[in-house]
């Protein structure tokens, strides 16, 4: 059985969605949301936002997840506090530059495992 995760991450290594959308739109059905609204959502969210390199956007999907499946402000602030320090210990880095090895020729995690673990951390805060 194919889990979120493994889910996700082959969106992003199709080609067909950048790391936020492959978040969101594996969890669209939790967030009450047609796939391609949800995909939709995450457009500008790829690559580090705006393909800036800054946040991972595999973990910014995973923020508007937990924020439309929460809906408490509070609840998912703590969530995705856990989400990005559970990432951080995890990887070494939430930054989308420093993860790829931009200026340092050191990759930190590749982006579908980025995807992965921002999936699997979702699904930890998620079910709580």
């Amino acid at each position: 059985m194919e889990t979120r995760k493994h889910i996700a991450s082959e969106k992003l290594q199709s080609g067909t969605h950048n790391c936020a959308q492959a978040i969101v739109s594996t969890y669209a059905d939790i967030i009450g949301l047609d796939e391609t609204t949800a995909k939709n959502i995450a457009n500008a969210f790829g690559g580090g936002m705006g393909n800036m390199e800054g946040t991972c956007g595999a973990l910014v999907g995973a923020g508007i997840v937990l924020g439309l499946a929460t809906t408490d402000r509070a609840k998912s602030r703590a969530g995705m506090r856990q989400v990005m320090m559970r990432f951080q210990e995890r990887n070494g880095a939430t930054q989308c530059k420093l993860l790829k090895g931009v200026g340092t020729n050191i990759v930190l995690r590749e982006c579908s495992g980025c995807v992965a673990d921002a999936a699997e951390l979702l699904e930890e805060q998620l079910d709580k």
